[in-house]
C-alpha cells in the first residue's frame, strides 16, 4: 500500500479549516502528510495542491473532505480526478460522498458509478457557484439603487481649500504643510486641485 495524504481547501483567511483537518485525522492522515490551502476553488493553480500533486504516486491514497474542496471549476474538477485516479493510479476518497472512494467498486459498474456521481456533484458545485455570484450581483445592484455607495468614503478637503492652494502656489505653504493642513494625502491633493481647477473652468 502507498502513502496517505489529505488535501484541505478554504476559500479565505477568515474560515476555519479546523473541522476538515479532524475529519483527516480520523482516517490516518498524518500532520506531514496534510496539505492546506486557503484560497479560491475556482482554479487549481494553489501553491500547496501543486506541492501535493508532485508528492503522489501510483498506489496513494487522498482523502479529502467533499469534492468542493478539489474545487469549484466543473470541467476542472474532472480533469484533475481523471489525471489523478487513471493517469497517476492514485485512489481518492470524499469522505462525505462514500460512493466517490476510488478503492470501492474498481469494476466497470463501480467505475460507470463513481463517474456519474462525480460528474452530477462537479456540476452542481459549480452552478452553486454561478448562483452565489449571480445574487452578489443583483444585491449590489440593488442596494446601488438605493443609494448605497461602495469603496473607500470620499475624503473631504477644508472649506479653506482654495486658500491653502494659493498659498501654496504662492510658495507660502511647502507640500508637507498643505497635506498637514488638509489632512489628505498627496495624491488626493491632486486629484482634489483638478476638480476644483475643473469647476472654476465651467
Amino acid at each position: 500500500m502507498g502513502s496517505v495524504y489529505g488535501y484541505v481547501r478554504v476559500s479565505s483567511i477568515e474560515q476555519n479549516e479546523g473541522r476538515q483537518v479532524i475529519a483527516l485525522k480520523k482516517e490516518g492522515v498524518s500532520d506531514s502528510h496534510i496539505f492546506m490551502d486557503k484560497q479560491s476553488g475556482k482554479d487549481f493553480y494553489r501553491t500547496n495542491y501543486e506541492k501535493l500533486v508532485s508528492l503522489l504516486r501510483e498506489g496513494d491514497l487522498l482523502y479529502i473532505m467533499s469534492i468542493d474542496r478539489l474545487g469549484r471549476n466543473y470541467v476542472e474538477i474532472q480533469e484533475q480526478w481523471r489525471m489523478l485516479t487513471k493517469e497517476m493510479g492514485i485512489d481518492i476518497c470524499v469522505l462525505d460522498m462514500p460512493l466517490l472512494d476510488t478503492r470501492n467498486g474498481k469494476d466497470l459498474m463501480g467505475t460507470f458509478i463513481a463517474d456519474l456521481v462525480l460528474q452530477i456533484l462537479s456540476f452542481v458545485a459549480e452552478n452553486e457557484r454561478e448562483n452565489i455570484r449571480k445574487r452578489q450581483e443583483q444585491g449590489i445592484a440593488a442596494a446601488k439603487k438605493r443609494g448605497v455607495r461602495f469603496g473607500r468614503p470620499e475624503l473631504k478637503v477644508p472649506d479653506n481649500f482654495a486658500n491653502v492652494v494659493k498659498a501654496w502656489e504662492r510658495g507660502n505653504l511647502n507640500m508637507d504643510e498643505v497635506l498637514k493642513r488638509c489632512e489628505i494625502s498627496e495624491s488626493t491633493f491632486y486629484r482634489r486641485l483638478r476638480e476644483m481647477r475643473l469647476k472654476q473652468g465651467d
